[in-house]
This record gives structure tokens, sequence and C-alpha cells, in this order.
């Protein structure tokens, strides 16, 4: 239940119209109505068609929809505003006294991620004494498909989103580690989705390896990835799998069983 109190009564001076038109545009989509020419936008919401036409470019401008010069469809730049919700509110607080703890016990850098358009963004971090202190803080944004948390997070999506994100990433290489071939990183992200966690063996930076597990809530949808990162020099690969993910599918679960 909300418990927030209701927004106060305003006046229309104290609204921005435009903005209301745009949110009501991206509602307008939907499965039967996935690409729509602005004359149509414009039925199916009650405004005008050259009304429709400038907030369908606004969006398009913005990244969050594209045109081909007649139909208008959103992109995966929309899912932005659906997780930066998430980003903001009760995941970050409920899960900071968790990476804390985590961190603590095993002196590695916790992190919390969740998905941003095409990369993933730091929700929640923790560094514990005498562990790993990389320049990531909370909004540093990472790659989907070379960071633990975007792999994590990449696969666990529905198949048709999963098209969308995996077509519109750009697969540059930040390291010599850094997987780019499409094939192979099909394969790996496959791995992922069916082991439930996801290594990055210095592919984002050279001596810094992480290992992710998805987060989930009680309906077992995914809200984001728990990550914990490592010097290069303190554990292989395998070993990060072996002694850190017992102790992340315990915290995995706790988180679990209290997001509704």
């Amino acid at each position: 239940m909300d418990t927030h109190p209701p927004v106060p009564l305003v006046n229309d001076k104290d609204l921005i119209a435009g903005l209301a038109k745009g949110l009501r545009l991206i509602e307008a989509f939907d499965e039967m109505h996935s690409r729509l020419t602005s004359s149509e936008a414009a039925r199916r919401v009650g405004i005008s068609p050259a009304a429709a036409r400038r907030c369908l470019l606004t969006l398009c401008q913005g990244g969050y929809a594209q045109t081909d010069g007649k139909r208008f469809w959103l992109n995966h730049g929309i899912l932005r505003l659906s997780y930066a919700y998430s980003a903001s509110t009760r995941l970050p607080r409920l899960l900071q006294p968790t990476l804390d703890a985590l961190s603590e016990r095993t002196r590695e850098s916790a992190s919390v991620a969740v998905l941003h358009g095409t990369e993933v963004m730091v929700a929640a971090r923790s560094t514990a004494r005498k562990s790993l202190t990389v320049g990531l803080g909370v909004g540093s944004r990472l790659p989907l498909h070379c960071s633990a948390t975007g792999r994590v997070l990449l696969s666990s999506r529905p198949a048709a989103e999963f098209e969308i994100l995996f077509n519109a990433m750009s697969l540059h290489r930040l390291t010599p580690h850094t997987l780019t071939d499409p094939i192979r990183l099909r394969k790996l992200l496959k791995a992922c989705a069916e082991n439930g966690y996801a290594l990055s063996n210095e592919e984002i930076e050279i001596g810094v390896r992480s290992i992710a597990v998805p987060l989930y809530n009680m309906g077992g949808l995914v809200v984001g990835a728990l990550s914990l990162s490592s010097r290069a020099d303190r554990m292989t690969a395998s070993e990060m799998a072996e002694q850190l993910l017992p102790a992340m599918l315990r915290s995995q679960a706790w988180v679990r069983s209290r997001l509704s």
C-alpha cells in the first residue's frame, strides 16, 4: 500500500502541458499499437497531430523512441524511466545494510546495479576496509556486455526485450580481455542464465574481477544485480565463484524475502 501523502491540488498554470502530453503519448504504445503515425498517436490520446508530432520527435531526440519518417515506435531507451524509479526508491535503502555486511564479511567491494538502457547503473555500494577501491560510486554506469552485473541483468530479460537490448548494445572493447564477439557473448549469456551468476574477468579494468547474481522480488521478477569485485591477484575467477558465491546467494535469498 502507498503510504505517501496525496499530492496537493495545484493550479493549471503550475503544470507543464507538454510534459503531460508526452507522458500520455508514451502510454499510447502497447502490444497492439507498437508503431504509430503522429495522427494515430494523436487520436489515441486526444491531442492535435501537430502536438503529437512535436512530442514524438522530442522523444526520439531524447533516445526514447525512433522513427522512419512516418511511423514512430518506442525503443530500449524507454526502459530508463522504469529503472530510474527502482534505483531511486526502496531498493538501495533496503540493501545498504546487507551490502555493508556482505562487504565486511568477504573483504571485497559490494555493489547493487539496475538496468539503465543499454548500461547498468550502480544504485548502492559498500567498500570494506582493505578491499578493492575502484572509482565507482552510486550513479556510475557500466556497459551491459562486459560487466558482471550487466550480464546478469541482460540474461534475465524476457526474450523480446533481450533481443532489443542485445542489438542496441555497442560491443566496444575496454581491455584486451573484453569479449566483443556477438556469437560467443550470446553463448556466455545463455550460460549465465542457466548458472544463476555471471563473471567479468578483467574485462572492465585490468586487474579487477567481478561476480554477480540477480536480485529477485517475492514475485520472482529480477529487480537488480548484486556484485562483488576483487583484485585479480587475490583470487581467480573460479575461486571467486567457489568462495564468494555462497555468501552472495544468502544475501540474494534475504532480499527476495523482503521485496514485494
